[in-house]
């Protein structure tokens, strides 16, 4: 049996199935990853949370790579593997999506939103860190670029950040919780494209596996869970979910 038939089984016979994915599912859709050789922080070093909430000038250069897409997601779309994903979640086998991913594809892709956990935030949008008021990207675009003026809440005039966690930010309550309740109700954890090694996001796949779940790792570079999963597949995600989740 190939290994996308084996995980073919294993998802028809999961009562439950959680997936969690890293950015290796959206390199298949243009994004560069953050840490490897090329990747992002390669080319420019991240902005501390502290730093942000502190400095002006930090908070200017912020929104300047925000708006210059430096980080690369504007504009990419869905692909295969998030295609798969959706379909899985329509058809009932997957009960949520916990992603470590700002970039919105599985939304963009069908998955609803009420189903996507999103343990880094989203960078589609941003928040009042006061009052929490969501606030549209365009708008802040037009302020910031045609006045020069750093975004600021149009209802409280507290700091507006886009709505990802930064470096030194505390993990969002409530998307630690909901991953931790769907993490312990699965009877199968897929893990898509994440290198592991990144917490406390990374310890939800070792939970599902103490807790009596299969876990399958579907990652080109090997992960330090390899050892304790069910079944790993050294691969491009896209080409083994077409295959292994028929359209």
């Amino acid at each position: 049996m190939s290994s996308a038939a084996r995980l073919a089984d294993l998802i028809v016979h999961a009562r439950r199935a959680v997936i969690f994915t890293g950015a290796g599912i959206s390199t298949e859709s243009g994004i560069p990853d953050f840490r490897s050789p090329g990747g992002v922080w390669s080319r420019m070093r991240p902005i501390q949370f502290a730093e942000f909430v502190a400095s002006e000038e930090w908070r200017r250069e912020a929104w300047r790579r925000a708006f210059s897409n430096s980080s690369g997601w504007v504009g990419a779309k869905p692909n295969a593997g998030h295609f798969a994903i959706a379909r899985l979640v329509d058809a009932g086998k997957v009960a949520a999506v916990i992603t470590q991913n700002v970039d919105n594809l599985h939304i963009e892709s069908g998955v609803p939103a009420e189903r996507v956990v999103e343990l880094h935030g989203n960078a589609s949008y941003a928040t009042c860190l006061e009052c929490g008021l969501r606030h549209e990207l365009e708008t802040l675009r037009q302020s910031f670029l045609g006045r020069d003026e750093i975004p600021s809440c149009q209802e409280c005039g507290g700091l507006v950040k886009t709505a990802t966690i930064s470096f030194g930010q505390p993990m969002p309550v409530e998307a630690m919780r909901r991953a931790e309740e769907e993490t312990l109700a699965a009877d199968l954890f897929i893990v898509l494209g994440s290198s592991l090694v990144v917490f406390p996001a990374a310890g939800f796949p070792r939970m599902a596996k103490e807790n009596g779940a299969g876990l399958v790792i579907v990652n080109r570079e090997p992960t330090p869970l390899d050892a304790i999963a069910d079944l790993v597949l050294h691969a491009e995600i896209g080409p083994v979910l077409a295959a292994a989740v028929p359209a």
